[in-house]
């Protein structure tokens, strides 16, 4: 529950969010569009724990979220950017980023890696999960690292999944089969989308548009698309 969110910067008067509230069940697929500066990813970051909010709460469960808990609340949530960062080593290591190497569970890898839809690319390399991906992902294209991004929050056995503006680079096709992955994620999932094109959220629960800090519409894709 996102009770009546507002966040101003310190030392400014203007209102990046204006008493914005919104209901995200459990296991759904919620998307928030709105041109730059709307406020929508300062709202997810809010959600994040990464901005604290002026005014307003967020409960999780009906348990209020604060300093006591937040780090809690974080570890349950992982976010897929628009530009996934990938160190130069090999797939496997990507996937289970930032845990040491003799700590990986190579069977938790091949699961994050056939829901993100990327075991047959792996299967088909000489390699297999020890290639190495290059320089910054070098060797792989753009969809393919946003799949690792996906593999990453699902090995991190996170519980919230943020795509932000994950898919904005990527070609058409490319965008609508990463789409495709993540709609096809585990149901149990909670799963938050930032998108510039209300086409990307065609298959969300509920979508939100925002614009100048406060929600102008929502909906599903159909009536998003009657009220516009």
């Amino acid at each position: 529950h996102i009770n009546n969110i507002s966040f101003k910067y310190s030392g400014t008067k203007k209102e990046v969010l204006k008493n914005i509230s919104l209901n995200i069940p459990k296991g759904s697929i919620t998307g928030f569009i709105g041109t730059t500066g709307s406020g929508k990813s300062t709202l997810l970051d809010i959600v994040m724990g990464l901005l604290t909010q002026t005014s307003g709460d967020i409960k999780i469960d009906n348990i209020k979220i604060d300093n006591s808990n937040q780090q809690l609340w974080r570890n349950n949530i992982a976010h897929v950017p628009q530009s996934v960062f990938l160190s130069d080593a090999s797939i496997r290591e990507n996937i289970a980023f930032g845990v040491p190497i003799n700590e990986i569970i190579q069977d938790r890898v091949e699961n994050a890696a056939k829901q993100s839809q990327l075991d047959e690319l792996i299967d088909g390399l000489p390699e297999k999960y020890e290639t190495h991906v290059g320089e910054r992902g070098v060797r792989l294209s753009g969809g393919q690292r946003q799949r690792i991004g996906i593999a990453r929050a699902i090995y991190k056995q996170a519980q919230v999944l943020i795509f932000d503006e994950a898919t904005s680079a990527l070609d058409t096709k490319t965008e609508t089969d990463v789409m495709k992955s993540i709609y096809n994620l585990n149901k149990n999932l909670t799963i938050l989308i930032i998108a510039h094109r209300v086409a990307t959220l065609k298959n969300c629960d509920a979508i939100y548009d925002i614009r100048k800090g406060t929600i102008v519409n929502s909906g599903t894709f159909s009536q998003i698309l009657e009220k516009e």
